[in-house]
C-alpha cells in the first residue's frame, strides 16, 4: 500500500490539453489537487481518478480494454464511465469527471454525478447467510449491498476480528512497514451502517439443506440462500513438537500478532516450507533483522508453480538478503530451542513457522451431504449440489472454462471475485464465473505476478531476463499457454491475461 502523492502530476486539465499530448491513449493531469487520468478509447475520452482504490496503483500504467481500465499491480478493474470497481481486489469506486472537447482542446470539468442505478434483481430472498469472514465472504456481503439488496445479511465468522486484507499479513504488516490500521477491509462501523449482521467467534456445526437451517454455537439460523466460504486452514506436519507454544502458522490477524510478538525477542527462526507464504514470512522476518533458516524437501523453491529458472531466481534473491536454505531436507522434530533435521543435523530456533500449505475446510459441506471431490463441487454459477447453497473461495472446485478442467485454487483475488459472482447469482442472476485465476507475491522489493493455472507444462517461454528482474514467462502445454508469470512486466501480463479470458472454452 502506498501513500498518496503530495503534489499532483501533469497539466491542469481545467485549462485544457492538446489531443496530441496523449501517450498510448492516456494522459495524467490534475484538477486542483486531484490527479486525473484521461483515457481515449475509440472516439471517446474519459476522465477518472488516476490511482487504484486498492493499493493506490498508477492506472496510467494499466491496461484499457472494453470500456475499463485495469490496475497494473493487482489487476483490479474499473468502469471508465461510472468508476465502479467491477472486479476485486478493489471495492471502492473511483470518481469520474466531465470531459468537454472544444476549440481543438480537451477540458475536464467537475465530477460527474452518477444517477442512482436501477439494478435488476430477478430474485428477492429475504435472508442470505454467509459462513466465513475471509475474502469470499466479505466480497459477497459487500456486493449484495452494492447490488441494492435490501434483505437480511448474516455473516458467521469463526475469526475474532472483522475481515482483513490477509495478503498483507505475510508481507508489509509482518515486516513492520505497514500499520495495523491498513488491514481492515472496511472500518468497524461499515457493517452496522450497511446492515450486515457480522457475528465473530461463531462456529457453524451443521447445515440442514432441507430445512434451510444452520446450527451454530449461538443457536439455529435460518436462510433462504447460503454461501459457504469457510476457507482453508494452515497445515502442521505430524512431527514431534509441532504443537509447542513457540511453533506458529499464519492465517489470521491473531496468528500474525503472535509471530510479531515472538519476533521481538528472537534472533533465529526456522521456517518449514518454501511455499509462497513461507518465503514471504522469511522475507518479512529478515526485515526485522532475524536470522532465517528455510527447510524444505524440494530442490528449488516454488519450482512446481513457477519452473526451474524462476525457482533459482527466488532462491538467489532470498540468499542475497541473508536467508539460509536447507533444501532437499525435512524437519524430523521440533524442540524447545532447536529443530532436528531429517538429514541428522540440528538448527537453533527461538521460534518456528510452518509454511507448508493449507487444507480446505470441507467438514461442514461433507456433513451436509454436498458433493465433494477435493473441494466442494460447484457448477459455473458457483451452485453446489444442494438447492440454495453456493460455495466460493478456497473450498470451491469449479469448471474452469479456459483449461476445461475442474480446478480449486487458494488465491485471494479468486476468492474475492467468486464471492462477488456468487452474490449476484444468489439474487437470481445467471452469471458464470469465468475469471482467469490470478495471484501476486512480494519478496523484498520484487513483485511476482501469476495468471492462469498450469499443473504441468511442456515448455516455458521466457520473454526478457529473469535474472535482470524484467520478464514474462509463458507456461505452455500442447502448444497452448496455460499460465503466465512476470516480474515488472505489468502491461504485458495484463495483455496475456486478457488473451486467456478471450480464449475460454465454450
Amino acid at each position: 500500500m502506498a501513500e498518496e502523492q503530495s503534489q499532483p502530476s501533469g497539466p491542469d486539465l481545467t485549462q485544457g490539453v492538446d489531443p496530441g499530448a496523449f501517450k498510448e491513449g492516456k494522459l495524467v493531469g490534475h484538477v486542483g489537487d486531484r490527479e486525473i487520468l484521461l483515457v481515449r478509447e475509440g472516439s471517446e475520452i474519459f476522465a477518472i481518478d488516476a490511482h487504484c482504490s486498492h493499493y493506490h496503483g498508477p492506472l496510467a500504467d494499466g491496461l484499457v480494454v472494453d470500456g475499463t481500465v485495469r490496475c497494473p499491480w493487482h489487476h483490479a478493474c474499473f468502469d471508465l464511465r461510472t468508476g465502479e470497481a467491477t472486479c476485486a481486489p478493489a471495492f471502492n469506486a473511483l470518481d469520474v469527471w466531465e470531459v468537454e472537447q472544444r476549440d481543438g482542446r480537451i477540458f475536464v470539468r467537475g465530477k460527474r454525478e452518477q444517477p442512482a442505478r436501477k439494478i435488476a434483481k430477478p430474485d428477492h430472498p429475504e435472508k442470505i447467510v454467509i459462513v466465513g469472514g475471509g475474502a469470499a465472504g466479505f466480497a459477497a456481503a459487500e456486493m449484495l449491498r452494492r447490488q441494492d439488496y435490501k434483505g437480511s445479511i448474516v455473516m458467521l465468522s469463526s475469526d475474532d476480528a472483522a475481515p482483513v486484507d490477509r495478503p498483507n499479513l505475510s508481507k508489509d504488516y509482518l515486516a513492520g512497514s505497514a500499520p495495523e490500521d491498513w488491514l481492515p477491509l472496511r472500518p468497524d462501523d461499515f457493517y452496522q451502517q450497511a446492515g450486515i449482521d457480522l457475528r465473530l467467534g461463531t462456529t457453524v456445526s451443521a447445515i440442514d439443506p432441507d430445512k434451510r437451517q444452520l446450527t451454530t454455537t449461538s443457536g439455529a439460523v435460518g436462510y433462504d440462500r447460503l454461501l459457504l466460504a469457510t476457507g482453508a486452514e494452515p497445515l502442521r506436519l505430524p512431527i514431534p513438537g509441532a504443537n509447542l507454544p513457540h511453533v506458529h502458522t499464519l492465517r489470521t490477524l491473531k496468528d500474525c500478532r503472535a509471530i510479531i510478538e515472538a519476533a521481538k525477542s528472537a534472533s533465529r527462526v526456522v521456517v518449514i516450507g518454501a511455499s509462497f507464504i513461507g518465503l514471504e514470512v522469511a522475507a518479512s522476518l529478515r526485515a526485522r533483522d532475524i536470522e532465517v533458516h528455510v527447510v524444505a524437501p524440494e530442490l528449488r523453491p516454488m519450482e512446481r508453480i513457477l519452473g526451474a529458472e524462476m525457482g533459482d531466481f527466488v532462491r538467489a534473491l532470498h540468499e542475497e538478503h541473508g536467508v539460509i536454505f536447507h533444501l532437499e531436507d525435512t524437519v524430523a522434530a521440533i524442540g524447545e530451542q532447536k529443530v532436528t533435521l531429517g538429514s541428522g543435523g540440528t538448527l537453533d530456533a527461538d521460534f518456528v513457522v510452518f509454511g507448508v500449505g493449507v487444507k480446505p475446510r470441507l467438514e461442514l459441506a461433507e456433513k451436509a451431504g454436498l458433493k465433494i471431490d477435493r473441494g466442494v463441487l460447484v457448477n459455473a454459477f458457483l451452485e453446489t449440489s444442494a438447492p440454495g447453497i453456493y460455495a466460493a473461495g478456497d473450498i470451491a472446485r469449479w469448471p474452469d472454462p479456459y483449461s476445461g478442467d475442474n480446478i480449486r485454487v487458494e488465491h485471494w483475488v479468486v476468492a474475492q471475485r467468486q464471492g462477488q459472482v456468487a452474490a449476484r447469482n444468489m439474487l437470481g442472476h445467471r452469471e458464470k464465473f469465468d475469471a482467469v485465476p490470478f495471484f501476486w507475491s512480494q519478496h523484498y522489493d520484487v513483485p511476482i505476478n501469476y495468471a492462469g493455472h498450469a499443473l504441468k507444462w511442456d515448455d516455458i517461454e521466457v520473454d526478457g531476463s529473469v535474472a535482470d528482474r524484467d520478464c514474462l514467462l509463458r507456461y505452455r502445454h500442447k502448444g497452448r499457454v496455460l499460465a503466465v508469470s512476470s516480474i515488472y512486466r505489468d502491461i504485458d501480463h495484463l495483455k496475456a491475461e486478457v488473451a486467456m479470458e478471450r480464449a475460454v472454452t465454450p
